[in-house]
Order: C-alpha cells, then sequence, then structure tokens
C-alpha cells in the first residue's frame, strides 16, 4: 500500500469513527496523526466530513437528539487537540458568519447549541449570544460584526413576543445602516409564528438551518 493510500484509508477511518460515534477511536486516530506531524487543517475537514454525516443521519431520523450530543462532545474533544496548531491558518476560512442567541425570558439553549455545533463543523465562524439575550444586545451584536443571518432561539410561547420586539430592533437598526441581515427563527416555531415576529425565515430542524445558511452566504457573495 502506497503512502497515499494509507493516508486516504486513515482519513475515511477518522470520518467514519466520528460519524459512527466511536469516541476511543477518533481520538486515538487523532492522537496519533498529530504526534505524526499530519496537517492539522485536513484533520479538521475530515471531521467535518464525518459530521456532515452524523447531521445527514440525524436528518433521515436515523440519530436522535442523543447522538448529536455525543458527536458534539467528541469533536469538541478533537478541536481542543487541534486548535492550537492551526489558530492562525484556520482564521480567513470560514463559511461564513452567523449570530445565535436566545431571546430574552428564555433560557432554553439545546436547539441552538446543536445547530451552533453542525455550523462550525461546516466551517461557519459562529458568535453566540448565550440564553436570555435582550433585544439591544443582538442590535449591539449585529452592528459590530454584521453577518450573514441572525438566529434567535426560543422554546418557550412567551418568547414569541421576545422575539417580535428583537426582530423590530434590529429592522430598525438596519435601516439605519442601510444593511440587510437574514433573521431566521429556531425553538417551538411555526410559519405563524414567523410571520407575527416577522423573520425572514425559519425552522425546527438544525440541519435545515445549516442548509438556509449556507444558501444565505451563497446569495449574499
Amino acid at each position: 500500500m502506497t503512502e497515499a493510500e494509507k493516508a486516504k484509508r486513515t482519513a475515511t477511518r477518522l470520518a467514519q469513527a466520528l460519524a459512527d460515534l466511536q469516541e476511543n477511536e477518533a481520538l486515538q486516530i487523532v492522537r496519533q496523526r498529530m504526534a505524526a506531524g499530519d496537517d492539522p487543517l485536513q484533520i479538521i475537514e475530515e471531521c467535518q466530513a464525518g459530521m456532515r454525516e452524523v447531521g445527514e443521519r440525524y436528518a433521515q431520523r436515523r440519530y436522535y437528539l442523543s447522538g448529536l450530543i455525543m458527536a458534539g462532545d467528541i469533536l469538541r474533544q478533537i478541536m481542543d487537540m487541534v486548535l492550537p496548531a492551526v489558530e492562525q491558518k484556520f482564521s480567513g476560512h470560514s463559511a461564513g458568519l452567523v449570530l445565535l442567541g436566545t431571546v430574552q425570558g428564555d433560557i432554553h439553549d439545546l436547539g441552538k447549541n446543536l445547530l451552533m455545533m453542525l455550523l462550525r463543523s461546516y466551517g461557519f465562524t459562529v458568535v453566540d449570544l448565550g440564553v436570555d439575550v435582550p433585544p439591544e444586545k443582538f442590535v449591539e451584536a449585529a452592528r459590530a460584526l454584521k453577518p450573514h443571518a441572525i438566529g434567535m432561539s426560543g422554546l418557550i410561547t412567551a418568547a414569541h413576543a421576545s422575539m417580535r420586539r428583537t426582530t423590530e430592533a434590529l429592522r430598525t437598526m438596519m435601516a439605519q445602516d442601510g444593511v440587510r441581515i437574514p433573521i431566521l427563527l429556531g425553538g417551538q416555531v411555526d410559519e405563524q409564528v414567523c410571520r407575527f415576529v416577522g423573520a425572514d425565515y425559519w425552522s425546527t430542524d438544525a440541519m435545515e438551518g445549516v442548509r438556509l445558511c449556507q444558501k444565505l452566504v451563497a446569495v449574499g457573495e
């Protein structure tokens, strides 16, 4: 077997181990490759391939939330190993910038965190404002960062009014600054809630959210 064939086989093993949620195997492969001086950017790309497979299995209902959470934890451990070596090289390779936050009055963040994990696995830069985020904080961050998209999450019915206030504040800021940033809703939402809030898009599926962000970045380029 040639060196190229060995490298390809190892890459396939890493992506497959991550997709299959084989934590010990995936981490051992990364440790060995880092010790051998392999390109950490290539390792990240292979992990992204594995995470895309995880996302597809989730979309196909082959994995549930627990699988996404486990995959995210494995990916976090891998990133802890490789990111220090690529901090400078990896900057500037983002697929786009997305601003996320759970709106004021709501502290649920599972769905938001799942989307953040998947977006990052696809190469997006994600700025997470956290939970119980007031409208003015969304406005401040959006004005400073000019993201490709803004994602607001809320799991309780009371969050819908907060989403609407936040959207109104963001629209005012956009009009003042002459910018147009798509607003996405996630959590306990539907088309009716989206119209009430005045947002541009809504989704209750993390993978659908990733695909939507990819389309928005492509349109904006």
